[in-house]
């Protein structure tokens, strides 16, 4: 195993709790109703994403999902405390109920699923790293990359990922963490290193924010596939099945053509797959602690994913980002979620 392989394997070795660690006392969901508000882990600020405004009010993809949890439990999509966590922490937040639940771009992996003692609930972004560069070091390919310093967020599969991309390839390379992005991205700028590893949509994203964009390349290739997601504790499959069918609920309501424009009138729809979804028939958010009309308290609120997803990365916001592999899979995308029956 090279240096840094060990060394990332140590670093989530050493987070890892005892296995099947219990469920609070009474399950997670009746102290967050006794609370009266989620507590949601997420970015300290990544446009898009999780942005606070100047009056502390969180927007975001990610931001969409926590108030989705909220509206689904309290019918209030306000009802939720935001904690911006580096990715550093953001586990041991999450291990520690720091944090209910974690949303916060981060990529569900083995090592993540078994060692840490968490559950992903699904993947809400499907993403890839790349690298950046300047563009006036007139580089076509991330292979000719060969004896870069390359700058990358600690906490994050980035180090692994580029290891195995330069170690696969016989390419040299030296490796700079920083404990943030905001950090690592103002190395780049500086000249500290010659690349900037990071999720392609991400890199796009920071791309953005820079003083001169168009001085700086993004190389084709993708190097990792990152399934994104958010994730909860082991050990109360109440509080994972609710996060998860949260989600799922967004998905299938967007191939329903289910949104917060007719929502209403979509309770009068004579589909038994609408009906069920809207809880006008069956009782399905019982078995999770909630009412019938959970999912419709989320499309009331929040919308369902695809009008996350534009409003906060692609046609409607300021970053366009195409839906790709994010689209549903009836539009040749990845995205699908399990039926409500």
């Amino acid at each position: 195993m090279p240096p840094l392989c060990a060394m990332a394997f140590a670093a989530l070795a050493s987070l890892a709790p005892v296995s099947g660690r219990a469920a609070p006392e009474g399950g997670l969901l009746e102290q967050v109703k006794h609370r009266g508000a989620v507590v949601c882990g997420v970015a300290p600020s990544l446009a898009g994403f999780s942005v606070p405004d100047r009056d502390g009010r969180w927007t975001g993809f990610d931001v969409d999902l926590c108030r989705a949890v909220a509206a689904a439990i309290f019918d209030d999509p306000e009802k939720v405390k935001f904690v911006p966590l580096l990715s550093k922490d953001r586990f041991t937040a999450l291990q520690t109920g720091d944090v209910d639940l974690l949303s916060r771009t981060s990529t569900w992996s083995m090592a993540r699923d078994t060692a840490l003692g968490l559950n992903f609930t699904g993947i809400n972004f499907y993403g890839g790293e790349g690298f950046m560069v300047r563009a006036r070091l007139g580089l076509t390919s991330a292979l000719q990359l060969s004896g870069a310093s390359v700058c990358t967020e600690q906490g994050t599969t980035t180090e692994l990922n580029v290891a195995d991309f330069f170690r696969g390839h016989g390419l040299k390379y030296e490796i700079v963490t920083f404990k943030g992005s905001d950090e690592t991205v103002d190395a780049y700028t500086s000249g500290r290193c010659d690349a900037y590893a990071y999720d392609r949509a991400g890199l796009a994203i920071q791309r953005m924010k820079l003083s001169a964009p168009q001085e700086h390349v993004i190389l084709p290739e993708t190097i990792s596939k990152e399934p994104l997601g958010p994730a909860v504790r082991h050990g109360d499959d109440q509080w994972f099945d609710l996060v998860k069918w949260t989600l799922f609920a967004m998905v299938n309501a967007e191939e329903l053509g289910v949104d917060r424009g007719n929502v209403e009138a979509m309770r009068s729809s004579e589909r038994p797959d609408i009906r069920r979804l809207l809880g006008i028939e069956g009782a399905f958010g019982e078995a999770m602690g909630l009412n019938r009309d959970w999912a419709y308290r989320i499309l009331r609120h929040v919308g369902n994913y695809g009008e996350s997803f534009e409003r906060n990365l692609g046609r409607d916001s300021p970053l366009r980002i195409e839906r790709g592999q994010n689209a549903l899979w009836t539009r040749g995308g990845l995205q699908y979620a399990p039926p409500i029956r």
